[in-house]
């Protein structure tokens, strides 16, 4: 509930400061006075738009601020969600307009983002202008409203239909994906084939070319290498007549050393390393003949170490080690595997798929069924209601038309019909119903939600416009009705509605000569009278004062 309300240098208003409590507020004044001006601040209190335009003239900025009791439950799910304390049972929202356009947004004294704010303050306050009406024309709202009628049981079923459908539609949308993707995916699965056939047809291995390119450099100096081998072995082990080989040189110094450890035993170490020498020289010169006797130089084999590379060299393509390539063999089989198995991921999905779409009916066969209750039940109360309001003969019909394929918010699209004459066909609302039957149907409709709706705050501006005569005083009384349970505040030009209110406000523009100002003033006993007197207007001053009071006295013992 809005307990205040305070308004500065907003539009005409210099500073407007309001106390609100439950049941039918009332505000009233000539046209043009700054009724309207009223709803734009509390709009953008509630995060609406707002612009520089909004500021009094001659002022830097422009502040609304508001206290509210009484939180609906959802709002203060989201408050306590959000970290914000519900201090002694109210809220606190500001809202800063300034002339340079940074806006400031305020809950519970912290400053928030806008985004943020409007979020929070969504479900506080239902506002009902003369375009709200036009929310009855669209046919995409008249399943909301119907739904708002099954209260938070059929909302909570309605997402969870909703949930379903869109996880039907993911999986549909994943198959369609793999279908439209299947000639691709051919196309991608030879080439992968391909690729991998080409790497294991070289059947590279790794360190392969190290060992070729040493091989080739091997037989590529096999002439030089031999005659190293030759000389090598001459050196050591083959003496001529002309030079003796290191080995004959080492035994005859291990002689020599030894005969030198008779002498003098001091020397005996030096016998250790010629011996260690000798047999050294010995060993290698043997290496050296075997390792010269086993190798083959096969001029052929030349040429298939060249081939041979030449093959490896084709497969750079796939990585600039073979090591690299054949991690991308890997990888391509890896990805030729996951293509294989797409059909048995077709299948798998398909079965989803199905118990996706069974789970969906499931679930919105109940809803359907809740809804076929209640617009039954929405027809007989509509009408019940507009029968009050002067609509007598008028029909509503609500139409449910099936959906063939899962969809969001359920298996029906949902429009309401309607006929204010008999014999005349009932048509869509927005192709027959003139300004005033709207105002008289939303009223009407807002009669029936009123108990199911969570918000707790109810504004209508000029709900009566189009309305008159006796139908007028039905909507006081609607409006009165509605006021039992929730919080009304109404602009009105009609005095019996007025008659009809706890709390009456006049509005009126007051200029100093220089500025003009929009005042807001509580009217109490004879200036209520006064003010209804104004409302019904025509007729002798005294006459129509006494039509006033007569008129707040009927509708206050109501």
């Amino acid at each position: 509930m809005l307990a205040e309300f305070k308004v500065v240098n907003f539009g005409l208003m210099e500073e407007v400061t309001l106390t609100f409590t439950k049941g039918l507020t009332v505000f009233s004044g000539e046209t043009g006075a700054g009724k309207s001006m009223l709803i734009d601040a509390l709009g953008v209190l509630l995060g609406g738009r707002a612009n520089a335009d909004f500021i009094r003239h001659g002022a830097d900025q422009a502040r609304i601020e508001g206290v509210f009791s009484d939180i609906p439950s959802p709002v203060l799910a989201r408050l306590e969600k959000e970290g914000y304390d519900y201090e002694e049972g109210l809220l606190f929202l500001y809202r800063e307009l300034n002339s340079s356009g940074r806006n400031i947004c305020r809950v519970q004294g912290r400053t928030i983002p806008l985004n943020i704010y409007r979020g929070l303050c969504e479900g506080l306050v239902d506002i009902h202008g003369q375009m709200e009406h036009l929310s009855l024309f669209r046919a995409e709202n008249h399943r909301d409203l119907l739904d708002s009628l099954g209260g938070s049981a059929q909302q909570e079923l309605v997402k969870q239909v909703s949930s379903a459908a869109r996880q039907y539609k993911s999986l549909r949308q994943r198959e369609h994906r793999l279908t439209r993707s299947s000639a691709e995916r051919k196309q991608k699965e030879d080439f992968l084939r391909f690729q991998i056939e080409e790497i294991d047809q070289v059947d590279p291995l790794p360190g392969e070319e190290d060992s070729l390119e040493q091989e080739k450099q091997r037989l590529s100096n096999a002439e030089r290498i031999m005659s190293l081998l030759a000389g090598i072995y001459a050196d050591l082990y083959d003496s001529t007549s002309n030079t003796l080989a290191v080995y004959d040189l080492l035994g005859r110094s291990l002689k020599a050393a030894q005969e030198l450890a008779r002498l003098d035993p001091g020397s005996q170490h030096f016998v250790g390393l010629a011996e260690s020498l000798y047999f050294m020289a010995e060993d290698m010169a043997g290496q050296i003949r075997s390792y010269r006797e086993n190798l083959e130089f096969d001029p052929g084999k030349l040429d298939q170490i060249e081939e041979r590379q030449g093959q490896l060299y084709r497969l750079r393509k796939y990585g600039s080690t073979l090591k690299d390539v054949l991690n991308t063999r890997e990888k391509l089989y890896l990805e030729l595997q996951n293509i294989t198995e797409l059909d048995q991921q077709a299948g798998i999905l398909r079965a989803e798929i199905e118990e996706a779409e069974q789970n969906y009916w499931k679930q919105a066969r109940i809803l359907s069924s809740k809804r076929q209750e209640q617009a039954a039940r929405l027809e007989s109360d509509w009408l019940e209601q507009l029968a009050d309001l002067g609509l007598e003969q008028s029909q509503v019909e609500v139409r449910l038309r099936e959906l063939a394929e899962p969809a969001e918010g359920g298996a029906e699209e949902i429009e309401f019909y309607f006929s204010a004459n008999p014999g005349e066909p009932l048509k869509p609302l927005a192709k027959v119903a003139s300004g005033g039957e709207m105002s008289r149907l939303m009223l009407a409709l807002k009669t029936l939600l009123a108990q199911a709706e969570k918000v707790d705050t109810f504004i209508f501006d000029e709900v009566d416009s189009g309305v008159g005569g006796r139908t007028i005083q039905k909507v006081a009384e609607k409006l009165a009705h509605i006021s039992e349970s929730k919080q009304v505040l109404c602009i009105t030009h009609n005095a019996a509605v007025a008659a009809h209110s706890r709390e009456h406000f006049g509005i009126f523009k007051e200029t100093d000569g220089q500025r003009t100002y929009t005042k807001v003033q509580h009217l109490e006993g004879e200036e209520r009278i006064e003010e209804l007197a104004r409302m019904l207007g025509g007729g002798p001053a005294e006459i129509t004062r006494k039509h006033a009071r007569e008129l707040w006295q009927v509708a206050q013992r109501k």
